[in-house]
């Protein structure tokens, strides 16, 4: 065999060879071909079951020993109101709990004035037990705690269960448009290739928000906002995106 055609042998063999690879390579590639993408979305009513009534807790001293204990000392006041009117201690949770210096600027220097406790306490009711916001603001306040806000909103357990059913809906409507699509463009729908979820819309409602009032005047606000209020059906949002295969 001669040079020149060992070389057209190679090069055929080579030509061969890559024809192969692009053929695996596409095979293997999922997004070789027609694809569509489309984005699915859902929107489902909820009923809160949860009411969460938050307060703040601040203190001061001239050490962080008794700025901790006054501190101290409107928790377990409160602790125990709170439990006399029938609240589990484990719906009593603590978010937050710090202690840090506190400063006064003179004259462009820094100087210590002492320290700052600040305690976030969470306390979660049901809403069939709503009747009792105004004595556990009484609570609170009565105590010494400030109230930061109070919401409708839904226990984890409940948050899953609505996310999945918002989603299962959201991945119904991305079937649908794809299928849809296929038609209209004559082919038909082929396997899933991709999906990803881009949104689930939920965040609490609100009831009440502090104003940065005296605590009196707060709990009486609080109190006359949240008055034989009762949750309505909220709306929670879903959305997915998909990729189909073509055929």
């Amino acid at each position: 065999m001669s040079k020149n055609e060992i070389k057209k042998t190679l090069i055929i063999s080579g030509t061969i060879i890559i024809v192969a690879l692009i053929v695996v390579l596409a095979l293997k590639n999922p997004f070789s071909g027609n694809t569509i993408t489309v984005s699915g979305s859902a929107t489902i009513d909820a009923m809160p079951n949860l009411v969460g009534i938050y307060f703040n807790i601040q203190t001061s001293g001239e050490t962080t020993e008794e700025a901790s204990n006054k501190n101290s000392e409107i928790i377990e006041e409160m602790t125990d109101s709170l439990l006399a009117l029938g609240i589990k201690k484990e719906n009593i949770i603590t978010q937050n709990y710090n202690v840090y210096p506190e400063y006064d600027w003179i004259n462009g220097n820094r100087i210590e004035k002492g320290y700052q406790a600040t305690h976030s306490i969470k306390i979660e009711l049901s809403t069939e037990k709503s009747e009792k916001i105004g004595q556990i603001i009484d609570a609170g306040t009565s105590a010494g705690a400030g109230i930061s806000y109070i919401n409708f909103e839904l226990t984890t357990e409940l948050q899953n269960s609505y996310k999945a059913q918002a989603m299962q809906y959201a991945a119904e409507d991305a079937r649908e448009k794809a299928n849809a699509i296929a038609e209209g463009l004559d082919k038909k729908l082929g396997k899933l290739v991709s999906v990803s979820t881009s949104d689930f819309g939920y965040s609490p409602w609100s009831i009440y928000e502090a104003r940065g009032i005296a605590l009196d005047q707060e709990a009486s606000e609080a109190k006359v906002a949240t008055t034989n209020i009762q949750p309505g059906e909220q709306e929670i949002y879903a959305q997915i995106t998909t990729v189909f295969k073509l055929k």
